[in-house]
């Protein structure tokens, strides 16, 4: 999914959260603000909790709340890869293939990193150092091995897979992204 695709769907889901709450993100993330409440878990805990938003729109919602969706999606790939953009055309390679597993796929860039979700997010794409992305990936119940590493329970993705090069993301990698894909 493209930018363009991804900043269409942010309005998709904006049209949604209104059709199904009858009220605005923006009612919605002032609601956030008006809460008093700092942590974005315990933000889209009370609007799952007390208003019955969905998790995936009480997270946008949160995330509207908190100014971390101001920028463009240019501007936050220009953040995430300030001093590595020799990574942004592997960060590219990954989120194309993504964007071919299903029409359903969303690609969400943030300031630290690049979430894909499809129903819930399956894998994170994170400039780690100025060599290397950390492809995190959810596959529960899956053995680790040399590769993939399993990660502390409780941790955002299950796996992590480290790249630092086109050539690392390779047929293994992508059946471990189709997978993660296909369980979300």
């Amino acid at each position: 999914m493209n930018n363009e695709a991804t900043e269409k769907y942010l309005e998709t889901a904006k049209k949604n959260v209104l059709a199904k709450t009858g009220k605005t993100v923006e009612h919605w993330a002032e609601v956030v603000k008006a809460s008093g409440i700092e942590k974005v878990s315990q933000q889209v805990a009370m609007l799952k909790e007390k208003h019955g938003i969905t998790h995936g729109y009480a997270q946008m919602i949160c995330q509207i709340a908190n100014g971390r969706l101001d920028a463009s999606v240019h501007e936050l790939l220009e953040m995430q890869f300030k001093g590595k953009e020799s990574l942004k055309p592997l960060h590219d390679a990954i989120t194309a293939y993504a964007g071919k597993l299903g029409k359903d796929v969303g690609v969400d860039p943030g300031k630290t990193a690049t979430s894909l979700r499809r129903s819930k997010k399956f894998a994170a794409i994170v400039p780690a150092s100025k060599t290397r992305i950390d492809l995190g990936l959810n596959l529960k119940g899956m053995p680790g091995n040399d590769r993939l590493a399993e990660e502390k329970p409780g941790a955002m993705c299950t796996h992590k897979v480290r790249l630092e090069s086109a050539a690392d993301f390779d047929a293994e990698v992508k059946a471990w992204l189709k997978e993660a894909y296909e369980k979300a």
